[in-house]
């Protein structure tokens, strides 16, 4: 996709952030957009800074499914049938998974996992049947590759939802439907305050981030990439028809690092039989051609 212009978007976690970065660019590339978030305060500072007739907000839980239906349905009666979805809305909890309850769970999977399905069980079917193909960018993270103990529920999302797109782009370019994975770094947001939107619904056996530690999380978000150089670096990706969108080039030494080490763990000289080598041969050529496909080659 090169241009922009007339095009409906749709952004979860629209009203800060990445989200709030993503709707500044788009409008400026003469997009209609909604912005989607669970703060109705957010929602409603946004549109002031924003202070565009082509922009609407939309409260929406992710999570819900039927909401997400609702909205999607608000949405396109008023912009028109949506071609560029972003699925952005997320939330942490910084604490290891031995150290985690079913609440937990439930709260960050739905949000950070489930609300990437949702999004797409929404939205795709209505973007193939219209055949004015479209683009699609699920927002993961570095954490889509890059583990510590904590925190090890966001790490299970963000690879899950790495999963979830690399599958879900092959599947798509056929219809001219472009898919995309944001693995960003650290960013001005405001994920450290993601105790102030759990449901009480979840909170029961959830424990509360220390007081102390979100001082220190606020002072390092303070450090992060600003969301409109994310935002500038997703269009670009967009254009390039690009899968994996790095925005932080910090990790680069990393990852091949973490690579070098994975293959390291492969045991030399261990003999393969032509049954399975054949079968192989087959499955890895059919997904060498479903990259080359989605890249348009």
């Amino acid at each position: 996709m090169k241009d922009f212009a007339g095009r409906v978007a749709f952004i979860t976690g629209g009203a800060n952030g990445i989200g709030l970065g993503l709707a500044r660019a788009l409008l400026a590339e003469g997009c209609k957009v909604a912005i989607a978030d669970i703060r109705q305060d957010s929602i409603d500072e946004a549109l002031k800074t924003l202070d565009n007739h082509n922009v609407i907000g939309v409260k929406l839980d992710v999570a819900s499914r039927e909401e997400f239906a609702k909205a999607a349905d608000e949405v396109e009666e008023k912009l028109g049938p949506v071609t560029l979805l972003f699925n952005n809305a997320g939330i942490n909890l910084f604490q290891t998974i031995d150290e985690s309850s079913y609440d937990d769970w439930d709260w960050v999977l739905g949000v950070n996992l489930n609300g990437v399905i949702n999004g797409v069980q929404t939205f795709v079917p209505r973007m193939k049947e219209r055949g004015l193909g479209g683009h699609v960018v699920n927002t993961a993270s570095m954490a889509a590759f890059l583990c510590g103990p904590a925190p090890g529920i966001y790490n299970t999302a963000k690879f899950a939802v790495r999963g979830l797109s690399e599958s879900l782009r092959y599947s798509l370019a056929p219809q001219g439907i472009g898919v995309s994975l944001l693995c960003p770094g650290l960013v001005k947001s405001y994920i450290h305050a993601s105790d102030s939107v759990r449901p009480a619904s979840l909170s029961k056996d959830g424990k509360p981030m220390e007081e102390e530690f979100r001082k220190q999380l606020v002072e390092v978000h303070k450090l992060g990439m600003e969301p409109d150089e994310v935002a500038s670096k997703v269009l670009d990706g967009i254009r390039a028809n690009r899968f994996y969108i790095f925005s932080h080039p910090e990790f680069k030494d990393e990852l091949r690092e973490l690579f070098d080490e994975i293959l390291e763990e492969f045991v030399e000289g261990e003999e393969i039989p032509p049954h399975r080598a054949e079968v192989e041969k087959g499955r890895r050529a059919k997904y060498k051609e479903a990259r080359m496909a989605a890249r348009g080659e």
